[in-house]
C-alpha cells in the first residue's frame, strides 16, 4: 500500500522521466480507507515534482512538493518549521486560472490562482523559467474538468468495492409501502416507466386513485416541464398529503385548465380537505413576472384551494448570498464588523425562509389539511420545502437510513439539477444555473440538529461527508440532473453510492445523544435570534477553527458508552464462566435461581443514560 509520503518520495527519483502533464502514469493506489492521508482504490497518479510555493492565507508562503492525480491535487510543505497538507479533490475545483507571466516582477507574483466550490481558494507559486507552471495547469485543469476534455468523471474510474451496495438503500416501492400506499385513495402509477410523461420526473408515481392515465397526460400538458402533482408524503393519521409539482402553464393570457383544476380538486378531497392549501416558493412578484414566459400561478379559477408565496428568492439570489458569505468567512473572518457583514450577506436569511417555509407546510399536513408545493419547475424551492417539511412531519427520515432515503427520493430521483447547480467535471465557472440550493437545504437540517440536539441519528459528520462528496465526484450518487439522465448512463452499475461508504462504517456517523420518538413533529424555530452561522463547514479551513475539539459532553458521553460497554463485556465473561461445567458442579443450582439466564444488558438495562 503506497502512502502519499512513499508517492511524494518517488518525485525525486522520476524527476528525470517527468514528461508533459497528458501522461497518466501509474501506480495505482490500492487503499479503500477515506483518511485525509490516503487516496481511494483505483487512482492513477501522474506525480509533477516541481517545488512550489503555497501561498498559505494564514501562515503565509510555504515551500513544498505537490502530488496531482486523476482524483486530487496534495500538496505537503518541505519546511521543518511550518507543518502544512493540502487534500483538494479536484472535482471540488471551480476555476484554474494563471497568475502573473513570464514578466512579472515581485517574489511569487508567477503561478496559479486555484477557485474551489467549497468555500477556500488556494495560490500556488512557481518559478518563472522555462514555462514551469504549464505541465500542472495542464494536468489539473484536464482531470478537474473532464467532461470539458472527453475523460470520464471520477466515479467512472475508481475500483473501490464496499460489502454493502448504496444503490439499494431506496426502493420507492418499499418507500410508499412503509407510508401506507397504495390504499383507497392513492394508487401507484408507472405511467413515466419509460420517461414519456416527464423525462426529470421518476418512473414510480403516487397519484389519486380516481385519476385516470389519460388525465395525467392532460395535466402535464398544462404543468411546466410537464411535472404534475404527484404525492411525496402521507400522513398515517389523517391521511393528509404533501404533493409536489411545477408551476400551470398560465401566461400572459390567463389560459385556463379544467382537467389540472379537477386534478387539484382529486387530491383535496381524497382525505376530505375543505380547503386545498397550495404553496408557491416563490416571492409574489416573481410569480407574476414568470407569466411573461408563459408560467404562471393558480388563481381563483382553482375553487377550494388557497394560494400562499412563500417568498424564497430564486437560485441567482442564492448563488451571490454565498459568493458574499465567501468573501466574508475566507480566508479571513471580518472580526470588527462581524455581525452587520453577516448580515448583509442574507444568508440566514434565506436559511430562514426556507425553514419558515417548511414549517408551515408541515403544520398544516399535522392538523390534517393537504397541500401542493412548488415553484418555477418544481426541482430547487420545491425539494428543500417538501424534504424539511417531511424531515420535521417523519421520525423516520431522522434515522441514518431515513435520511439516505430522503435526500435519494425527494432530491435525486424528483430531478433536483445537480450536475447544472454543481457543475460536476465542467469548466464553465460562469455558468448561470450554478448555485447552492442543496448547500443550503444541508444548512436548514444542520440548524435543525442544533435545536433538537437528541432527535437525529445522525451526527454533523455526516452533513460535512455528503458535502464534501457533492462536489468530489468520487460517487455517483450525486452526478446528473435526473433519473433518466442517469440510466442513460449507467450510474447504478458503472459507479459506487454515497451510501456505500456511509453504510460501510456506520458508527462514526451516529448521534450519541439520539433518542427515538416516533411520532413527534419537530417544528424549529426560524427566528433570526435562533439560527446560526454553521462555522465548522463555512470556516472549516480556518485552522482557529480546525482545531476546536467536539463537544466537551459529548466526548465525556461517548467515554461514559464504552465503560459501559465494557463492564458489560466482563459481566457477560463473569456469567459463561459461572455456567461453565466445572462451576456447575461446584455449585449445584438451587430451582429459583435456574431462572436467571438473562443477558448482561438485559439484566442492566439502567446503565444506559436516559437523555
Amino acid at each position: 500500500m503506497l502512502h502519499h509520503s512513499q508517492v511524494l518520495q518517488q518525485t525525486a527519483t522520476n524527476s528525470r522521466e517527468s514528461t508533459r502533464c497528458g501522461a497518466i502514469r501509474n501506480p495505482i493506489i490500492s487503499s479503500q480507507q477515506d483518511g485525509r492521508n490516503k487516496l481511494p482504490i483505483g487512482v492513477t497518479v501522474s506525480v509533477n515534482d516541481k517545488d512550489i510555493i503555497y501561498i498559505c492565507p494564514f501562515s503565509g508562503a510555504v515551500k513544498g512538493k505537490v502530488l496531482i492525480t486523476n482524483y486530487r491535487l496534495y500538496f505537503k510543505s518541505s519546511d521543518a518549521d511550518v507543518t502544512v497538507t493540502l487534500d483538494v479533490p479536484l472535482g471540488a475545483i471551480s476555476r484554474v486560472e494563471k497568475m502573473g507571466g513570464a514578466s512579472s516582477r515581485g517574489e511569487n507574483s508567477y503561478g496559479l490562482d486555484i477557485t474551489c466550490k467549497d468555500m477556500r481558494n488556494l495560490r500556488f507559486a512557481l518559478k518563472q523559467e522555462g514555462h514551469s507552471r504549464r505541465d500542472i495547469f495542464d494536468l489539473l485543469f484536464r482531470h478537474a474538468f473532464p467532461l470539458s476534455h472527453g475523460l470520464l468523471l471520477f466515479a467512472y474510474v475508481t475500483q473501490e468495492k464496499y460489502e454493502e451496495n448504496g444503490w439499494n438503500v431506496y426502493k420507492p416501492i418499499e418507500e410508499f409501502r412503509r407510508q401506507g400506499l397504495p390504499n383507497n385513495k392513492w394508487r401507484i402509477t408507472f405511467i413515466n416507466k419509460n420517461y414519456e410523461l416527464c423525462d426529470t420526473y421518476p418512473t414510480v408515481l403516487a397519484v389519486p386513485f380516481k385519476s385516470k392515465e389519460e388525465d395525467l397526460r392532460r395535466v402535464a400538458a398544462f404543468r411546466s416541464r410537464g411535472r404534475i402533482p404527484v404525492l411525496s408524503w402521507i400522513h398515517r393519521e389523517n391521511q393528509a398529503v404533501i404533493v409536489r409539482c411545477s408551476q400551470p402553464l398560465v401566461g400572459m393570457s390567463g389560459k385556463r385548465n379544467k382537467d389540472d383544476e379537477r386534478y387539484l380538486d382529486l387530491i383535496r378531497e381524497a382525505n376530505d380537505t375543505i380547503k386545498l392549501t397550495i404553496y408557491d416558493a416563490r416571492p409574489n412578484v416573481n410569480a407574476v413576472a414568470n407569466k411573461a414566459t408563459g408560467g404562471g400561478y393558480e388563481g381563483d379559477e382553482y375553487q377550494n384551494a388557497e394560494l400562499m408565496f412563500l417568498d424564497i428568492q430564486n437560485i441567482h439570489v442564492m448563488r451571490e448570498s454565498l459568493k458574499k458569505l465567501k468573501d466574508i468567512v475566507y480566508p479571513n473572518v471580518e472580526e470588527s464588523h462581524w455581525l452587520s457583514s453577516l448580515e448583509s450577506t442574507h444568508w440566514l436569511e434565506h436559511v430562514k425562509l426556507v425553514l419558515s417555509g417548511a414549517i408551515q407546510v408541515a403544520d398544516k399536513v399535522s392538523s390534517g389539511n393537504s397541500v401542493v408545493v412548488h415553484c418555477s419547475d418544481g426541482w430547487d424551492r420545491t425539494a428543500q420545502l417538501t424534504s424539511l417539511a417531511m424531515l420535521m412531519l417523519d421520525s423516520h427520515y431522522r434515522t441514518l437510513r431515513g435520511f439516505q432515503v430522503l435526500i435519494e427520493k425527494e432530491w435525486i430521483s424528483f430531478g433536483h439539477k445537480f450536475a447544472s447547480r454543481i457543475g460536476h467535471g465542467d469548466k464553465n465557472h460562469a455558468d448561470q444555473d450554478r448555485s447552492p440550493i442543496f448547500v443550503q437545504f444541508i444548512d436548514c437540517v444542520w440548524q435543525m440538529t442544533k435545536q433538537f440536539p437528541t432527535a437525529f441519528e445522525f451526527n454533523e459528520r455526516l452533513l460535512l461527508t455528503i458535502l464534501d462528496h457533492l462536489y468530489s465526484c468520487r460517487f455517483g450518487t450525486f452526478l446528473y440532473n435526473c433519473e433518466s439522465a442517469r440510466d442513460q448512463h449507467e450510474v447504478r452499475s458503472k459507479t459506487v453510492s454515497l451510501w456505500s461508504l456511509v453504510n460501510s462504517k456506520m458508527d462514526i456517523y451516529l448521534n450519541p445523544f439520539y433518542t427515538p420518538e416516533s411520532g413527534r413533529v419537530l417544528y424549529p424555530v426560524a427566528s433570526m435570534r435562533h439560527l446560526e452561522l454553521w462555522v465548522t463547514y463555512y470556516i472549516r479551513w480556518n485552522p482557529r477553527i480546525r482545531q476546536q475539539q467536539q463537544s466537551p459532553v459529548e466526548q465525556r458521553y461517548k467515554e461514559l458508552l464504552a465503560l459501559r460497554d465494557e463492564y458489560l463485556k466482563k459481566l457477560e465473561e463473569l456469567q459463561l464462566s459461572d455456567s461453565s461445567p466445572s462451576s456447575r458442579l461446584a455449585n449445584s443450582p438451587t430451582p429459583n435461581t435456574s431462572s436467571s439466564t438473562s443477558s448482561p444488558s438485559q439484566q442492566y438495562t439502567h446503565l444506559h443514560t436516559p437523555f
